[in-house]
């Protein structure tokens, strides 16, 4: 980040504090107009002539690059799957429960694994407690495969819209 003084064009092509465009002006009008508002001059990219340069309070600036840095180390990350397990006769207010944590992760962009665990080899009750809980959780989250039946365990697979 290229700041103040240390911005070495003749020219710079200017935009105000509120974003709107001042054309293109001297770095030494720049400057002045700067120090008159009491703000930073900053060069956004030395790439082109002449150089975009910003006028901003210098806590915004790095307020605003923080926040870019952040989104985009969280999209670099990619996305990771959560692990909700149930019982296949699981009260109404656990089947809440599970169902608010489930739409708190897909809302944040990741993905849910819903496991309904089985009890003697009767799946039915665990599979439509699944089916219910991909059909209430269709409004932040869709289903990617179909739910799969094994074993001991009915597992469903929801992904972020």
């Amino acid at each position: 980040m290229i700041l103040n003084e240390k911005i070495k064009a003749s020219e710079v092509e200017l935009t105000g504090l509120n974003g709107e465009d001042l054309g293109i002006v001297s770095t030494k009008e720049a400057l002045r107009m700067a120090k008159e508002l009491k703000v930073d001059l900053v060069c956004l990219s030395l790439n082109t002539s002449p150089p975009p340069c910003k006028l901003v309070s210098k806590s915004d600036f790095k307020a605003e690059q923080n926040q870019e840095n952040k989104k985009n180390r969280k999209a670099e990350k990619g996305m990771k799957t959560k692990e909700i397990r149930l019982n296949a006769f699981i009260e109404e207010h656990d089947y809440d429960t599970k169902k608010r944590q489930a739409e708190r992760v897909l809302t944040g962009g990741d993905a849910v694994q819903l496991t309904v665990l089985v009890e003697k080899k009767n799946t039915q009750p665990a599979k439509e407690l699944a089916e219910q809980l991909v059909k209430d959780l269709k409004h932040c989250g869709k289903q990617d495969k179909g739910i799969q039946v094994s074993g001991k365990q009915v597992i469903a697979m929801l992904l972020p819209l």
